[in-house]
């Protein structure tokens, strides 16, 4: 089993650059994770023209795309996404890998959102929160609910 958090935008800040690698130091036990970003384009000014942030979206979404192979199972991480709790996803993940989907592909888009062209292949889309969160944190919490799963599906002891 193995999976990629793809995402838009480099992990600038040292304090979340060492959360998430501490989590794919433990990760690493349970399979191959690994994390793929693509350069973010940059933020148009306010009041831009939506028809220019969906145009902005497209060309970050057929960067994403392009890293994306056809058996992968993409997870969008999106706010409209299903929301599952900590032990309902480890239970999902699980199902997946049962039915033989060995490859997940996480994707966090960028400060605009992902692409429709990168929704429409999505298999899923998954939700953390209704709120919003800065990329990187949702990118540590995401390693983070990743582990604890891993956790639960071993069997082994994990703080509620």
């Amino acid at each position: 089993m193995s999976s990629v958090i793809l995402c838009v935008g480099k992990m600038k800040e040292k304090p979340y650059r060492q959360m998430a690698d501490e989590y794919l130091k433990r990760l690493s036990r349970y399979g191959k994770y690994e994390e793929t970003e693509i350069a973010d384009l940059p933020e148009p000014a306010s009041g831009t023209s939506e028809a220019l942030e969906e145009q902005l979206k497209t060309k970050e979404g057929e960067a994403l795309l392009a890293k994306i192979r056809p058996g992968d199972r993409v997870i969008a991480l999106t706010i409209g996404g299903k929301r599952r709790s900590s032990e309902e996803l480890a239970r999902h993940l699980a199902e997946l890998k049962t039915g033989g989907v060995s490859h997940f592909v996480f994707v966090i888009g960028g400060s605009l959102g992902l692409g429709k062209n990168v929704l429409a292949r999505a298999d899923e889309e998954m939700s953390m929160s209704p709120m919003t969160f800065p990329h990187q944190l949702a990118r540590v919490m995401l390693l983070e609910q990743l582990y604890r799963a891993e956790k639960i599906n071993a069997g082994e002891r994990y703080h509620k």
